[in-house]
């Protein structure tokens, strides 16, 4: 199957049309860039399909190392296989590899073409649509980073079979964010459901075609794209706050938790709309799947600092994509900490 973006496909389970690109005249040579968890469950799976000459590049695995550190071993690397502004990058792996791979190849010798094959369901429902690329700086997420579409996405199903739950769980946070600011019926009909016996399949296509329809409308995040960061102002600074703890959130957790409070800042801003029956439906289906961790948010102002740095920002206000009802959403709202500390306390006091 495909769905056509702007400039290039996503290809859902096409190994073909993947050997025909890899095989191309048009490429002067091919890397992979790996890591330790890709290299063991995924490139056997890649090499059995597509037989090459393919040098790979193998990274170490986690968010604490999406860094410009690594990119520089990357860049390193490259020189050391003499690529050149004519090869292919292949990036195979979740979201870290998907972000920096892609930042590292549009950067080097000024661009080269990659080709994203995201391995997590996380990376395939997001990262996968829309060209962000980046790394962390700092510990604040995607400090650095452009806009710039791949070649082509490579979607293929049988790399989940490949993951933990706690990575299937993780990806899902990315899912239920797209029913709620654009798919209600999408959200009450699958948030309950088992992931094990989900149609990924058909998820992950309904769940792309979401998120390309709004990426597609709004390429440069100016206006309607900012509603995909419902969740993620305050889920991406609790993130960043637990990055160097023995026991980071997962991603999805974290951004679970983002939803959760930016669902309740909903209500605060429009309870015309929003009711507190809303918010708790909201709640109950998220803890059900990612669980409560409220030891996870830091203070408030600890809090406040993180989300000062937000790139939705502007004049030092912080600016939220916050929900009209359950399946659609608005942007630029400005929140006080009033509001946030609200939001924690609700948080902090559910019953599970």
């Amino acid at each position: 199957m495909k769905i056509k973006c702007s400039n290039y496909n996503i290809l859902i389970n096409d190994w073909q049309r993947l050997l025909e690109l890899v095989s191309s005249d048009k490429y002067s040579s091919v890397i992979i860039i790996v890591d330790e968890n890709t290299k063991k469950y995924c490139l056997p799976i890649f090499n059995k399909k597509i037989k090459d000459d393919i040098k790979i590049i193998e990274i170490v695995s986690g968010e604490v190392n999406k860094t410009l550190t690594t990119c520089q071993i990357i860049w390193d690397m490259m020189l050391s296989y003499s690529v050149d502004r004519h090869s292919l990058c292949i990036n195979l792996g979740g979201g870290v590899i998907g972000d920096m791979g892609g930042f590292v190849a549009s950067t080097f010798m000024r661009g080269m073409d990659f080709v994203q094959i995201p391995t997590t369901l996380l990376s395939q429902v997001d990262a996968s649509v829309g060209g962000k690329l980046g790394v962390d700086y700092h510990d604040y997420k995607n400090m650095i980073g452009i806009i710039r579409e791949p070649t082509a996405v490579f979607i293929f199903t049988e790399f989940l079979d490949t993951l933990p739950m706690a990575q299937l769980r993780s990806g899902y946070a990315e899912v239920i964010k797209h029913w709620l600011i654009s798919d209600k019926e999408g959200f009450d009909t699958y948030k309950y459901a088992n992931l094990k016996d989900h149609d990924w399949n058909n998820i992950i296509v309904e769940s792309v075609k979401l998120k390309k329809k709004i990426t597609d409308s709004d390429p440069l995040e100016r206006g309607v794209r900012k509603i995909l960061n419902f969740g993620h102002t305050l889920g991406h600074a609790i993130e960043s706050y637990n990055l160097s703890s023995t026991l980071p959130l997962l991603h999805g957790e974290a951004i679970a938790i983002g939803m959760i409070l930016e669902t309740h800042l909903s209500y605060q801003n429009n309870s015309d709309n929003i009711t507190i029956a809303d918010i708790d439906h909201v709640a109950k289906s998220l803890i059900l799947i990612f669980g409560h961790h409220p030891g996870m948010i830091p203070p408030l102002s600890i809090l406040i600092a993180k989300m000062k740095f937000d790139k939705k920002n502007k004049s030092g206000k912080i600016k939220f994509s916050l929900l009209n009802s359950i399946g659609d959403c608005t942007y630029d709202i400005e929140v006080n900490e009033a509001m946030i500390s609200k939001a924690v306390d609700y948080y902090k006091e559910l019953k599970t």
